[in-house]
């Protein structure tokens, strides 16, 4: 443990950074399983919906530097994909 005190506050200040930044990951997460949950269940319109704010949470992961640019892109376009393969 450190015993500086800057040092201290820096381990305390990661610390609560972190918990902030698995909560924001961990409802990215769900979301996008919500979208696969209505695209297994064929559920177009609710998928559709649930889509739009998954999209929106991933994007925000991104702009906080949580989720690279490309995998946020990744995971985007692998939705989208197969929301259009079931209403195709």
């Amino acid at each position: 443990m450190a015993n500086i005190k800057s040092a201290i506050k820096r381990v305390r200040v990661n610390e609560d950074h972190r918990l902030q930044n698995q909560s924001v990951k961990a409802d990215m997460r769900s979301h996008i399983k919500k979208v696969e949950a209505l695209v297994e269940s064929k559920d177009i319109e609710n998928a559709k919906t649930a889509f739009a704010t998954a999209v929106k949470k991933i994007d925000k992961a991104v702009q906080k530097g949580l989720v690279h640019k490309n995998k946020g892109n990744r995971q985007k376009s692998r939705l989208a994909q197969k929301i259009n393969g079931l209403s195709a």
